[in-house]
């Protein structure tokens, strides 16, 4: 119970000793405020009815999303406590992909619940253990209701996939990117000895123009430069690709020296000497078998000289020139090709093999497409496409997240209901094991596990419906039991929400309790800022 503030004494204390005394709790409370501001800026972009925000920057990009942690990372947060929670939101997205929205909110909530105990009377410290305690017992009480999922339970995979994707720009296309996100994670894992992705292994190329429909999976590898060299070849069959690091072009001088050339006839020498250095390297990588080349971008010089380019054409070699450093590894495992860094070693050993590589049409851009790799790595490509900026950096990030939920599914095999079904029977059950409890700690348990009736209540009010009856209606069916009803937004009713397919890995919600009780935590320790004046 709050106790009543005693009237001061006749010796007031000074100015500076008052404020010391009131310094922490002022503190605590401009951080949980400045906290749950962030909290309140993105609840309205949860779910599958939730809203975009069209977010502009200081050059005048547009970017339009309801990705938590797309809207936090673009908005300018100068509080050190608000930046916590843009950290916070960073962290479920590299350990869970999805549920980045969610977890600012569960933070925001229980921050709400912190200062109502803070009020009351309760210390930081005894409500940090307290909380400490609540997200273990609640992760535990997840892994109860948790449904174990096989790799090779297709249906399964893309339920959780689409349930990912429904709350997106792009969910219309959620038919279409659902499958090709669990295609591509299943291509790249072996489903009975790997217990990770490494999602580096997906190349996503963006490329504008056509619609999102028209994105594919490749196995194999695209490259969106066109082949170089007029006259060249545009489809090779029985490909043997070279990957080099070297330039075909003239070697210069160093920065600090000059050729000085005084007639014609040295012009003439010079010209006829780069001739044959040129032809000479053509005619060494030809000898080597190799009829697709594949240049590394050079910054010093030409990577390739028209006149390589030329002789190379005649030679029947197609080229496709600027390859990005940090794709090398990604196209060296996809064809089982070795980077070659000088023409000495340019051996048969070195290239990769493939069936086919051609030159396609795409809208109006050409793109070289290399199949049939005969000793492919685990990786592969995806083609993405759209009609305008917005949408192709949207779909991206939708397809990102929805990599990300089959990944965390690898990780730990388990699903569990959507639609605030995990959050209610959390609230439910840890109610109920509040009873069991003694002293302050019993307190806390109950105030922490209302709170987070705040995610089915938010879920309903932009969905269109009245968030204290839904939730009621939602709370009253979990202490009976069903252990699966949530929130139907299509139906605007509660279901069994795993009959509607709406199915989240268990990592997503065990790692949004977790990572947002942590950051409570740590905010709840805070009583003073110090700022350092350099």
């Amino acid at each position: 119970m709050a106790t009543k503030a005693v009237p001061a004494p006749k010796t007031r204390p000074s100015k500076s000793e008052f404020k010391d005394k009131e310094k922490p709790a002022q503190i605590r409370s401009s951080n949980i405020v400045a906290a749950k501001a962030v909290a309140d800026a993105i609840k309205t972009s949860l779910g599958p009815r939730g809203m975009d925000k069209m977010i502009q920057d200081g050059k005048g990009e547009v970017t339009i999303t309801n990705d938590g942690a797309t809207i936090l990372k673009q908005m300018k947060v100068l509080h050190p406590a608000a930046k916590m929670l843009v950290e916070l939101s960073q962290a479920q997205d590299a350990e869970a992909g999805d549920g980045t929205t969610s977890v600012v909110i569960l933070a925001g909530a229980m921050l709400e619940t912190s200062q109502k105990l803070l009020t009351k009377g309760f210390h930081p410290a005894a409500i940090s253990d307290s909380l400490l305690h609540f997200s273990a017992k609640a992760v535990e009480v997840l892994e109860s209701m948790a449904i174990p999922v096989d790799l090779t339970d297709n249906a399964s995979l893309l339920k959780s996939a689409n349930t990912a994707l429904n709350s997106k720009v792009v969910h219309e296309h959620s038919g279409m990117l659902a499958p090709m996100a669990v295609d591509a994670v299943l291509k790249i894992v072996d489903p009975n000895k790997d217990q990770n992705v490494d999602l580096k292994d997906i190349h996503i190329i963006k490329k504008l123009g056509e619609t999102v429909e028209d994105s594919q999976l490749v196995d194999g590898i695209v490259f969106t430069q066109k082949s170089q060299g007029i006259g060249g070849p545009s489809k090779i069959e029985k490909a043997k690709i070279g990957l080099i690091q070297f330039c075909i072009s003239p070697p210069k001088t160093d920065m600090d020296n000059t050729v000085l050339i005084r007639d014609y006839a040295a012009m003439d020498r010079v010209l006829r000497e780069e001739r044959q250095y040129i032809l000479n390297i053509t005619k060494k990588i030809k000898a080597a078998g190799c009829n697709v080349l594949l240049i590394q971008k050079s910054i010093l010089r030409d990577a390739v000289s028209d006149l390589a380019l030329h002789l190379l054409a005649k030679q029947k070699i197609m080229v496709v020139k600027d390859i990005e450093r940090e794709d090398i590894e990604f196209v060296c495992k996809t064809l089982g090709c070795r980077p070659i860094a000088s023409l000495d070693h340019f051996t048969p050993e070195a290239l990769g093999t493939a069936e086919l590589s051609e030159e396609f049409q795409a809208g109006d851009s050409k793109f070289v497409k290399i199949t049939g790799v005969q000793n492919p790595g685990r990786t592969v490509s995806i083609l993405l496409r759209g009609s305008n900026k917005q949408v192709l950096e949207e779909a991206d990030r939708s397809l990102h997240d929805a990599l990300c939920v089959i990944r965390c599914l690898v990780k730990k095999r388990f699903l569990i209901p959507g639609g605030g079904a995990p959050e209610a029977e959390l609230s439910v059950k840890l109610t109920q094991y509040a009873h069991t409890m003694k002293g302050m700690d019993a307190y806390c348990f109950r105030a922490f596990a209302e709170s987070l009736e705040v995610i089915p209540g938010i879920l309903s009010e932009n969905a269109g419906l009245s968030p204290i009856s839904t939730v009621t209606e939602l709370r009253n069916r979990h202490a009976r039991g069903e252990t699966h009803a949530g929130i139907n937004v299509r139906k605007g009713s509660i279901s069994n929400i795993i009959d509607e397919n709406v199915l989240q890995p268990l990592l997503v919600s065990t790692s949004a309790i977790t990572l947002a009780a942590e950051c409570v935590r740590s905010i709840l320790k805070i009583d003073d800022i110090v700022n350092v004046i350099r």
